[in-house]
């Protein structure tokens, strides 16, 4: 059986640390994903964003906790699990993420993490920064082809006589 969601979002607040007596850290994170959706009869765009709980655990939450703040964008592969909790006699449910990979994307900024070409514990790795530059296109140039040896001419296609054809 398969549970794997993959997100791609935009963090809505700081993010929640917490620490086990058991010494472990997590890290719960709301994490916004945006739908555009086009309207072909009205011809306008309209955006449907999602709120996600995201739970993660160990060393993710210890890269939560140095390097994500409000605003940043980030990558999540998890998997979805199902609760429900009782308060004041009303029960109620809810979704979250517990994410077994992070991706740091966007912009860096100040105070942000470093290059780090090793995985840390929990599995994370921070992906190179890209760079982006502009693509240079140039004209396909023709090959200039000069045989060292001239080619003979092609032997004349001999012309059909009427009398030789066979209907």
């Amino acid at each position: 059986m398969i549970n794997k969601v993959i997100l791609l979002g935009n963090v809505g607040q700081d993010p929640e640390i917490r620490t086990l007596e058991s010494g472990v850290k997590s890290a719960r994170i709301r994490l916004a994903t945006t739908e555009r959706i086009f309207n072909r009869q009205t011809n306008e765009t309209t955006e449907h964003t999602e709120w996600h709980s995201v739970t993660l655990w160990r060393g993710l939450a210890d890269v939560v906790d140095k390097y994500v703040r409000k605003g940043s964008q980030l990558y999540i592969e998890g998997r979805i699990r199902y609760r429900d909790w009782e308060k004041d006699g009303v029960k109620h449910y809810g979704v979250d993420i517990i994410a077994d990979d992070m991706k740091l994307l966007g912009r860096r900024q100040e105070g942000a993490a470093p290059q780090m070409s090793q995985p840390m514990a929990g599995g994370y790795q921070q992906p190179q920064q890209p760079q982006y530059q502009q693509p240079q296109y140039q004209q396909p140039q023709q090959p200039q082809y000069q045989p060292s040896v001239p080619m003979p001419a092609a032997p004349a296609m001999p012309q059909d006589d009427a009398e030789d054809l066979p209907f």
